[in-house]
């Protein structure tokens, strides 16, 4: 599957469980998503499915929640990925329901991107090598993820990803869903931009305003617009 080497790689929904992510996804794109798994790293599991999108043509969304039942074998005191142990996330969640909270743009080469935005003084983490057990094999990956786990620019600047031999996307079904729009805003909309042209993204539109990312999608049930709420 060719596909552009810097991209949009897959959208992040948080949930207070798994359970609810699902339930949410059967209430408002009207699919049941399907199977994902677990981060040994992080403690948490999720599921997924498939976006079509020209522009990004391995886009999927994923449905992402602490596992109850896993403890994370990343070293104590540091926090799990995409903000997931922040409070006032949680209780967003709690109160609100799943939301869109975060992007993944996938790279040729994380290390260096990274670089690049070190050299921004944007700190979007280590490089960690991650993976997870699935029917197609071994699914392996690597990510930044800073010690606290923060998203950055309130969720905006992607966290990055560069994939191993296989993409998750590729055993995924079609399920009648389309990403027809993602755009981001933030009050420093300039340097946000800027990060993402050093990076080589050019989309998703970048426009001033509070921090939020906001996607339209076309599923089953009609038109979503699925917004972050910070």
């Amino acid at each position: 599957m060719n596909a552009p080497q810097t991209q949009l790689d897959h959208l992040v929904v948080a949930a207070r469980t798994l359970a609810e992510g699902v339930a949410w996804c059967e209430a408002t794109l009207g699919v049941v998503p399907g199977p994902g798994g677990e981060h040994a790293l992080f403690g948490t599991h999720n599921r997924l499915l498939r976006l079509h999108s020209p522009g990004a043509p391995r886009a999927y969304l994923e449905i992402i929640a602490i596992n109850p039942q896993a403890k994370p074998t990343r070293a104590a005191g540091l926090r799990r990925w995409f903000d997931l142990d922040d409070p006032a996330l949680q209780a967003r969640l709690a109160q609100q329901g799943p939301q869109l909270v975060h992007w993944v743009a996938s790279v040729p080469d994380l290390a260096a991107a990274t670089r690049q935005l070190n050299t921004l003084g944007i700190d979007r983490g280590l490089v960690l090598a991650a993976s997870r057990p699935t029917p197609q094999g071994l699914l392996q990956w690597r990510i930044s993820v800073r010690d606290d786990g923060q998203r950055l620019f309130g969720g905006a600047l992607p966290t990055l990803i560069q994939w191993g031999d296989t993409h998750p996307a590729e055993a995924m079904p079609a399920c009648g869903i389309a990403l027809r729009s993602f755009t981001l805003s933030h009050p420093d909309a300039s340097q946000l931009q800027h990060a993402l042209d050093t990076l080589g993204l050019d989309t998703p539109a970048v426009e001033q305003g509070p921090a939020e990312l906001t996607a339209l999608l076309d599923t089953p049930r009609g038109p979503r617009t699925l917004r972050s709420a910070f």
